[in-house]
């Protein structure tokens, strides 16, 4: 990538709608060039997609919840076997697989700590190989970026 690649990505991260008029006054090059290196960018997987970002207390979430998961065994088929079963639920908007003394870091959103409850007792604890879970409930969110860009 290069100079104008990354005025490209950092102009399309803050606006995803931008119009490739717009983009390319932006990063000074015509429509045309513009579209070529954002659709290279595309290709090349830099660019993953697009999509609108929410807030989530707007639409009901109100409640936000870490929640970290130690597995019973850390082999590749109950790992596997996590991922799967974990990507079916609504309410994990984010999951990583950790180091140290937790194997998983999840978001969950849910309306209420009440829902939250019933995910927590009636899914997530029912997660085959699950062996301790901690949660932490945030106060406030003091930054917050969907990405990185160069």
């Amino acid at each position: 990538m290069d100079e104008i690649d990354k005025r490209i990505v950092r102009r399309l991260a803050a606006d995803g709608r931008i119009s490739m008029n717009d983009l390319g006054d932006a990063v000074g090059l015509s429509p045309t060039p513009t579209a070529r290196r954002v659709k290279a960018l595309e290709a090349s997987g830099v660019i993953t997609g697009y999509n609108a970002r929410f807030d989530e207390a707007a639409l009901g979430f109100d409640v936000t919840v870490f929640v970290s998961v130690q597995l019973d065994r850390q082999i590749d088929k109950a790992l596997a076997s996590f991922e799967a079963e974990i990507s079916a639920f609504e309410e994990v908007v984010d999951c990583w697989l950790m180091t140290g003394n937790r194997d998983y870091l999840m978001r969950i959103v849910t309306s209420d700590l009440k829902d939250f409850e019933r995910f927590l007792t009636e899914r997530l604890t029912r997660v085959t190989g699950v062996s301790s879970i901690e949660s932490s409930i945030p106060l406030r969110r003091v930054k917050g970026k969907p990405y990185r860009t160069p």
